[in-house]
């Protein structure tokens, strides 16, 4: 069939986040197979709940496939997960196309659209790059006609997926850090972001914040009108005050939001919540509270928190 490239899916990769060398490797591989999985069905569920008010939307499978080359050690990886090969399955989301179609982690994927991916080369240089390349194969092929078959070892044939539309932004676990940012595209979230152990509620507003920048395209109109105090303030408040809205199409208590401002910020002065940057994490919890009315209003007229109708933003794109 096909084989291009172009980013893939919600499920990112997440093959910057080495295994230690210690002797628990199986506890810890099974604890960044559980992080994972975790963080891509909350995001899962952000953007697909919401792709009926992003402007840019790409089919996406819930799949999180990864390369046994891009960790410290390979042959542990390849043992711990029993692949043959290198390239496998990590995390599926539960209830997406991926799951539907019977794909299960972890599992070796051997093959897109008939491309056998042992094909592939290795540059040993740039341990992540062919697992971007694989990423980019399973993209051009859902954008070509919304679906990709993915051939799986010890399975008779391969399995057709179709692919979910959702807002065109990814999730990535990233190890080494304890913050959450994007860069317009990715969110990147550290192992070690102290959200993570929060209830799941407030942890997802933690990435409905930074979700939020990317579908208010906040990176292109800073980079149009300056990264500024004042400008980057705007969209920190515009992003705090979408995020009730993005909770409650995801099907979480729009409130969560403002628990996680205030269990978060009085004890993070930096980060996300720097103080020239962000208003007071006490204001911030009032402008997100302020919001919430207005999140039900819509629910109730239109089935859905329509915020492409009924948010009023605070910056104006051209």
């Amino acid at each position: 069939m096909r084989g291009r490239a172009a980013i893939l899916f919600i499920a990112a990769a997440c093959f910057s986040a080495p295994l230690t060398a210690q002797d628990n490797f199986s506890k810890d591989f099974s604890y960044l197979q559980q992080q994972d999985s975790y963080l891509q069905s909350i995001g899962w569920k952000l953007v697909t709940s919401n792709a009926a008010f992003c402007d840019q939307t790409k089919p996406a499978t819930g799949l999180l496939i990864q390369d046994a080359a891009g960790y410290g050690d390979p042959a542990r990886v390849r043992a711990e997960t029993g692949i043959g090969g290198d390239i496998f399955i990590h995390a599926v989301v539960p209830r997406s196309p991926a799951a539907l179609a019977g794909i299960d982690a972890p599992e070796e994927l051997t093959a897109i659209d008939g491309m056998e991916l042992a094909a592939l080369p290795l540059d040993e240089d740039r341990l992540w790059q062919r697992q971007l390349d694989i990423m980019a194969m399973i993209a051009a092929s859902l954008a070509e006609d919304g679906t990709v078959e993915l051939s799986i070892a010890g399975r008779p044939g391969p399995a057709t997926i179709t692919g979910k539309r959702a807002c065109a932004s990814r999730f990535e676990l990233i190890s080494g850090r304890s913050s959450v940012s994007t860069n317009g595209t990715r969110i990147a979230v550290g192992r070690d972001f102290v959200g993570l152990g929060y209830a799941e509620d407030e942890f997802a507003a933690a990435l409905a914040h930074e979700l939020a920048h990317n579908l208010l395209g906040h990176a292109g109109w800073l980079d149009t009108n300056g990264r500024g105090r004042r400008n980057v303030r705007k969209t920190e408040d515009e992003a705090d005050r979408l995020m009730p809205w993005l909770l409650a199409n995801a099907g979480y208590d729009p409130a969560a939001a403002v628990r996680f401002l205030e269990r978060w910020g009085p004890k993070n002065g930096g980060g996300l919540f720097r103080k020239r940057t962000h208003s007071g994490w006490d204001e911030r919890a009032e402008a997100v509270a302020a919001e919430i009315p207005r999140v039900l209003a819509s629910q109730s007229r239109r089935g859905a928190a329509d915020w492409k109708a009924d948010f009023a933003r605070i910056i104006a794109l051209d």
